[in-house]
């Protein structure tokens, strides 16, 4: 159970921790509109990410079933994706903060809660780097020995949390912390910080018994 609830924690913030353009519009979201609009718009990235750990979670139960076995050389496949992450997302973090490429995006007429909920949920149910993280955890999870329902549950719930935390953080930090973490150097920072999470996931995978 424990167990559970650390790769759930680890997992959700792995994926919500790095800056990029969602994580800009929630900060500049809140800054311009108000905290409860913000804190709507970050629930919505959070339950994409929740959903994603739910269907991974269930569909690697499935798979894992089926593929049983090849999951040792899978695990090490899943282990080599996680690595693939965190190397892309430092490397593509350094590129930016060498090159000094800031996004300027036009701001549209501050949506409603509600509004805003459904367009981060969107947004982010559109980013195929979520679910392939998070297959990638829950497939090789699964060659180190079957979890049940509840240890399952457990890590959904835990991922989404993580993710919530996260996501409501930066909206209630709105242009003060905001601006720092959607700079230059926060922006390479916090994916420095969220490759250093993939990796040691990874690791950690890879000294598994099994």
């Amino acid at each position: 159970m424990t167990a559970a609830l650390v790769a759930g924690l680890l997992a959700g913030y792995g994926i919500a921790v790095p800056v990029g353009a969602v994580g800009t519009y929630l900060v500049s979201l809140t800054a311009r509109t108000s905290l409860r609009t913000g804190v709507c718009a970050a629930l919505g990235v959070a339950t994409a990410d929740g959903l994603y750990a739910l269907a991974a979670t269930l569909g690697g139960t499935a798979l894992a079933s089926a593929l049983r076995p090849v999951l040792g050389p899978l695990r090490w496949v899943c282990v080599l994706v996680l690595l693939a992450l965190a190397a892309w997302g430092a490397a593509t973090a350094v590129r930016e903060y060498r090159g000094h490429r800031l996004a300027t995006r036009t701001a549209p007429a501050p949506p409603s809660p509600t509004r805003a909920f459904l367009s981060l949920l969107g947004i982010t149910l559109l980013n195929p780097t979520t679910v392939v993280y998070f297959a990638a955890l829950v497939l090789g999870s699964q060659a180190t020995g079957p979890a049940g329902p509840l240890e399952q549950g457990v890590f959904v719930l835990a991922a989404f949390a993580a993710s919530a935390s996260w996501q409501v953080l930066l909206a209630g930090s709105g242009a003060l912390l905001g601006r720092a973490l959607t700079g230059h150097q926060g922006r390479l920072a916090t994916a420095l910080v969220a490759s250093g999470v993939m990796t040691a996931l990874a690791v950690r995978m890879a000294l598994a018994p099994g």
